[in-house]
């Protein structure tokens, strides 16, 4: 009887511990300004959380700001509601974050885009040059005008750092090609005005440009519709975007900020997650570029046996691509 007894109480306190734990995981998101829906950056994001919620059963929670004076709110309400941890999408959430994980130092904070040091904030960012380098080569090889574009959002360097990768790619491709740039904006609206987007393609294109880049989250959407309008090329950016306008989009460049959601939120359901700073690259397979049914006609045997090749010497390290962020400067 006794051994029975023991045995019911340990059952007991076992299941209670599992009931604490699961409790505990109260995963949550604060996307950045442009919304979960902008078909880039936030929506990988979302997507990732919703392939944890598939695979797991542990549902979430969302938020998305309208305004900057949101990010601080929104951080601060699902840290003191007990959610664990809270993923907040995009550099421009790195001082709210660093101000509320000090507030609320038993919660867990996973910041992608930006480094803010604290014994509870993981730190998620990219080599986005790699990636952007290997799209600037496809550009350049599969244009016809010796000329391609690149769309920006907002004007900071992280922007920059994909535009600095990609021209790299187009020069290596074909050193005499001409590569023409424009940037969206200075506030965060840069990112969600896919009619500007559109405007800055057209003209991009009335100068000779028959394959164009965006790196600017929902204001992309204009940028590929234009370019497919004009029957030309267009490049995606962070999720797959080669479904959004099928053989009229050359490929996306992948950031894979869906991997870098689940893995925070699995790491935390599995008692394993830890801050500090992770980069992912080419040889994390953290970007890349995308081949799939809606661009396989467009990717010729040369042109994806030139990706490879290049990915492949990046990865070992005998090819470098420049990173704009460590210097401000773009060779």
């Amino acid at each position: 009887m006794r051994t029975v007894i023991l045995g019911m109480a340990a059952a007991i306190v076992m299941n209670g511990a599992a009931l604490a734990q699961g409790q505990a995981l109260k995963p949550a998101i604060v996307y950045d300004l442009g919304g979960k829906f902008d078909k880039s950056f936030n929506e990988g994001v979302y997507n990732g959380a919703e392939q944890f919620k598939k695979d797991t059963g542990v549902d979430y929670r969302d938020f998305e700001i309208q305004n900057d004076a949101q990010r601080e709110q929104a951080l601060r309400r699902f840290a003191r509601d007990g959610f664990s941890p809270i993923v907040a999408v995009g550099f421009s959430q790195a001082s709210a974050v660093e101000k509320v994980a000090k507030e609320f130092p038993n919660a867990k904070f996973t910041l992608i885009d930006m480094v803010v040091d604290a014994p509870n904030v993981q730190s998620i960012v990219f080599k986005e040059h790699e990636g952007s380098f290997l799209v600037g080569l496809l550009a350049a090889k599969a244009s016809k005008t010796g000329k391609v574009g690149f769309v920006g959002g907002m004007d900071i360097p992280l922007i920059r750092k994909f535009a600095c990768g990609y021209v790299q790619g187009v020069k290596y491709a074909n050193p005499s090609a001409e590569v023409l740039q424009n940037m969206t904006g200075t506030t965060g609206a840069a990112w969600n005005d896919p009619v500007k987007g559109g405007e800055l393609a057209k003209a991009q294109i009335d100068r000779g440009a028959d394959v164009i880049y965006h790196a600017a989250g929902g204001t992309g959407v204009g940028v590929l519709r234009a370019t497919a309008d004009a029957g030309k090329l267009g490049i995606g950016v962070d999720s797959n975007q080669n479904m959004l306008h099928p053989g009229k989009v050359l490929t996306s460049m992948t950031k894979r900020v869906d991997v870098a959601t689940i893995d925070s939120f699995k790491a935390a359901k599995d008692g394993t997650w830890k801050p500090g700073v992770t980069v992912l690259g080419l040889k994390e397979n953290g970007v890349g570029w995308a081949l799939d049914d809606n661009n396989k006609a467009l990717i010729t045997p040369d042109l994806k046996a030139a990706a490879d090749k290049a990915a492949a010497e990046i990865v070992s390290g005998s090819l470098k691509v420049h990173d704009y962020m460590a210097d401000q400067k773009c060779p």
